[in-house]
């Protein structure tokens, strides 16, 4: 809906002609979803994210010291891919291919789901609800090299949390994260305006 508006009397004025400005108006429920429906905006928010999360994990990992699980490891997967795909997704809609950008963020979003889903089965093991892996049970390993023998490398526990913040392990900010970039990324993938 389109709203016509007259400038008053102190604006300024071009050649005695009256200027008219037009202003769109949208309603109050489109002011939050509109800017992620456009591809473009969807697929920097989805890499940004990503290299968020990333950054986090190794921050984590090489900073604190916090040597990650086999599950963690997992966890990284789908955000090493979205950085890529995200920036692929973005050019496409840059360069006036909006179903190829649509296509890509519909990949993101279905490996955001994944890994949303992966994070949430990793936090049910730190809380005790279902048994990990056995790769994840801490036990130690002997690799085949005879010099490597002499050492056991112990496995991080998946189903310890080695940090949390507000009673949220990392597997579950992870999974809050991930499926809030599903979200962006499934808007900006359902959108039909062109970008």
């Amino acid at each position: 809906m389109h709203g016509i508006v007259r400038r008053g009397h102190g604006q300024s004025r071009r050649r005695g002609a009256i200027a008219l400005r037009v202003e769109s108006r949208r309603r109050p429920e489109e002011a939050f979803s509109l800017p992620l429906r456009h591809p473009q905006t969807a697929s920097l928010l989805v890499v940004a994210g990503a290299v968020f999360a990333l950054a986090a994990a190794w921050y984590f990992q090489l900073v604190v010291g916090l040597v990650p699980c086999p599950l963690c490891l997992d966890q990284r997967l789908p955000y090493y891919a979205a950085v890529p795909i995200g920036l692929l997704a973005f050019a496409a809609a840059r360069g006036g291919r909006s179903g190829v950008a649509r296509v890509l963020l519909g990949v993101l979003c279905l490996a955001m789901v994944w890994n949303a889903g992966l994070a949430v089965y990793h936090a049910g093991i730190e809380w005790h609800f279902w048994p990990g892996p056995t790769t994840c049970t801490g036990t130690p390993v002997l690799s085949d090299d005879i010099l490597s023998s002499l050492r056991t490398a112990k496995v991080p526990r998946c189903d310890e949390a080695a940090w949390r913040l507000f009673g949220i392990s990392m597997a579950g900010w992870n999974a809050l994260i991930a499926a809030g970039l599903a979200v962006v990324a499934f808007l900006g993938a359902t959108t039909g305006r062109k970008a």
